[in-house]
């Protein structure tokens, strides 16, 4: 399938996990791609992986001044985007009793902060026909302890989809959202958690999943592409599930 032939994506994010299996599969569909990430050693690692169709970019999205250079930056490597996926972030997670205002500023500014402006920079160089696909979470729809601040700062995510496409469709850009369940990437490495922690907590976790696994990156990448191409033409303001069910019947 060449979806995508001659077609451009920004990923932020897409250093390793979700982000850098949709730029693997965007690329074998015949497309180029941006990736973000927070250091230079990930981004040329990340690159050198995905090959000559991939360019890379530092820029991290919790700081204000990386999100507001993106625009100058993405337009020296092409001049339009067909797809803008926002999403980068990670998860830091502490009870109601122990969240501090480092806590909270640090989740927002990443998650919120981080994908409005990041839209909002790209905005200029996306063309009629192109697609935004937000990262959201199901844990919007799961009341899990100490995930107040993050579950918090992924339904303002959450919320963008639908006034994001309000404001986009007179341009004629799609604007959509994923919502991914547990997936194996490197996720619970922002914790703080120890490797024996995190053991534990995915094998606490493998239960209560209806298929009993974690996602797959590709999987989440696959979801993302569909709703980046001329099959979902029609769909718009729209979130996908993609969690196996937990967040219904988990």
């Amino acid at each position: 399938m060449q979806r995508f032939k001659n077609k451009n994506a920004l990923i932020t994010g897409g250093t390793n996990g979700i982000g850098f299996a949709t730029a693997q599969q965007f690329i074998t569909e015949g497309g180029s791609t941006i990736i973000t990430g927070r250091t230079e050693e990930t981004v040329r690692i990340a690159v050198e992986k995905l090959g000559s169709n991939a360019k890379g970019i530092v820029s991290n999205a919790g700081k204000m001044e990386d999100v507001f250079a993106l625009k100058e930056l993405v337009k020296k490597q092409t001049p339009s985007i067909d797809l803008l996926f926002v999403n980068a972030g990670y998860g830091k997670f502490a009870s109601l009793e122990d969240a501090d205002e480092f806590h909270f500023d640090e989740l927002f500014n990443m998650l919120v902060k981080g994908t409005f402006f990041t839209v909002q920079q790209a905005l200029p160089l996306m063309r009629k026909g192109s697609a935004i696909v937000l990262n959201t979470s199901v844990v919007t729809e799961m009341p899990i302890a100490s995930f107040s601040v993050y579950s918090a700062a992924k339904s303002a995510v959450r919320s963008f989809i639908k006034t994001f496409a309000a404001e986009c469709t007179d341009k004629g850009i799609r604007v959509n959202g994923i919502s991914p369940g547990y997936i194996s990437t490197n996720g619970f490495n922002n914790t703080g958690l120890s490797q024996e922690q995190i053991d534990g907590t995915i094998q606490s976790i493998i239960p209560t999943i209806p298929f009993k696994r974690f996602g797959e990156p590709s999987e989440i990448a696959n979801a993302v592409l569909f709703l980046a191409s001329d099959e979902a033409a029609y769909i718009h303001a729209t979130e996908l599930k993609v969690d196996a069910g937990v967040s219904t019947i988990g």
